[in-house]
């Protein structure tokens, strides 16, 4: 007998290739074709070069005149058929290497879906140095609520900041370590993603209005499990917060899509939810950053456009409309939703999270907000992680009819994590909601 070919010999080997499997782990990007779809990447030359044993992915910046991505690029890397099993994992790793002349800030994002927010590292490599950028998997906010759901991924994300040029290599993106099987938050909702098609009970769908169907500006559109176009929902409308991507603060990409209070706050049943964009007409797309073209007047005028429309159309009751936003977003339910007396009508409530009008942002200030706060005739305004002392002059101008309630999420962070699950703030805010709607 072949002594190559002895039992003992075979599982001499099956052991090796068990042992080699552990310390050279699978690449997450083996599925990547060679050609990577333009989609996929802002701001950047991208080659995938599969020479090596090890695949090797090599970056350009390139100079962009868009306002809202200056200095900002990145690649994304969907997964794979079935997803990544990254359940069991306790970190996903890539080492990057700085091939251009000068340093550049380096993040490796793992995205999760349903509305659940990223998990980043960062890095600043020197020219001709490397660095390892490990994201960890298991990742929790100050008040111990899991950041992403690692079984549920939507994409690895590549990216490089402060910077208009450089050129950049990686490599070994890798998951790492190991973890106890995850287990989901008890009540933590999951937020349908966006898809395309047509409005239908149960689905979010990206919608344009009539005559933008080949634009770049769109919203979000959530219909709820009984809905009929000859129904009558409450409609609560959403800005998102700004574009903002640090590893150890936020992750914020700015669109609509992003949103997720209105679903939290009706537990997806029924209302009728839609995320609002900021617009700029000037280049006829999404502003991500700031409050879009005409300092927002062209938002304004957007938004108002959409509330009728969904109104007059698909079911939504004039009578019963809630403004809500994060951050930029909350921003925006004074300075966008109060900027004259024809969008002002609209709202019966207002939804406010970390950060208000009058917060000395953009061309939000505590003077102008005085002034535009009379103009709200609803019933209440909800605020969520705001200072009452900072906002007082808002609440004085306000009129004495209107009910504020004054909460704390608890979250401990600038995120909207808060509102996908049971904590007592959601519950007064739920029935907040409700007895507004139904009253």
């Amino acid at each position: 007998m072949n002594k190559l070919f002895s039992p003992a010999s075979v599982i001499l080997a099956t052991f090796f290739a068990a042992l080699n499997s552990i310390a050279e782990p699978a690449e997450l990007w083996r599925h990547l074709p060679p050609d990577i779809h333009p989609d996929r990447v802002r701001n950047l030359a991208a080659e995938i070069d599969n020479s090596g044993q090890q695949r090797v992915l090599r970056l350009d910046v390139i100079p962009s005149g868009e306002t809202s991505a200056k200095g900002i690029s990145w690649i994304s890397i969907p997964p794979p058929a079935g997803g990544w099993d990254l359940n069991l994992s306790g970190a996903v790793d890539v080492l990057v290497k700085n091939t251009g002349l000068k340093p550049a800030e380096v993040t490796l994002w793992v995205v999760s879906t349903n509305g659940w927010d990223a998990v980043g590292a960062a890095a600043t490599p020197l020219p001709g140095k490397s660095a390892v950028l490990s994201c960890q998997l298991r990742e929790t906010y100050p008040d111990g609520t899991p950041k992403i759901d690692p079984g549920q991924i939507s994409e690895i994300r590549i990216m490089i900041q402060k910077a208009t040029t450089g050129s950049f290599e990686f490599s070994n993106l890798v998951a790492s370590g190991k973890a106890e099987p995850w287990i989901r938050p008890p009540g933590r909702l999951e937020v349908p993603n966006m898809e395309t098609g047509q409005p239908a009970a149960g689905k979010r769908i990206r919608y344009r209005l009539p005559g933008d169907e080949t634009a770049n500006i769109y919203c979000a559109i959530y219909f709820p499990p009984d809905w009929t176009p000859q129904g009558r929902y409450p409609l609560i409308a959403e800005f998102p917060g700004n574009i903002f991507y640090r590893a150890a603060a936020c992750y914020s990409t700015g669109r609509p899509e992003q949103c997720v209070i209105g679903y939290g706050v009706t537990s997806g049943a029924g209302s009728i939810w839609v995320s609002l964009p900021f617009v700029d007409l000037s280049v006829g797309a999404i502003a991500e950053s700031g409050f879009g073209s005409q300092q927002g007047e062209d938002t304004a005028a957007y938004a108002l456009k959409v509330i009728n429309h969904i109104c007059e159309n698909l079911g939504g009751d004039r009578e019963n409309i809630v403004l809500s936003g994060f951050s930029r977003g909350s921003i925006a339910c004074g300075y966008i939703g109060l900027r004259n007396d024809k969008i002002a009508a609209l709202w019966q409530g207002f939804i406010g999270c970390q950060h208000y009008d009058g917060s000395k942002w953009r061309q939000s200030n505590m003077a102008d907000a005085v002034v535009r706060a009379p103009r709200f005739r609803g019933k209440a305004i909800f605020q969520i992680d705001n200072s009452r002392d900072k906002y007082g002059p808002v609440e004085e101008a306000t009129l004495p009819e209107v009910k504020w309630t004054w909460e704390k999420s608890g979250l401990g962070y600038h995120a909207t994590a808060m509102f996908l699950d049971d904590r007592p703030m959601m519950q007064n805010l739920r029935k907040w909601y409700a007895d507004l709607t139904t009253e």
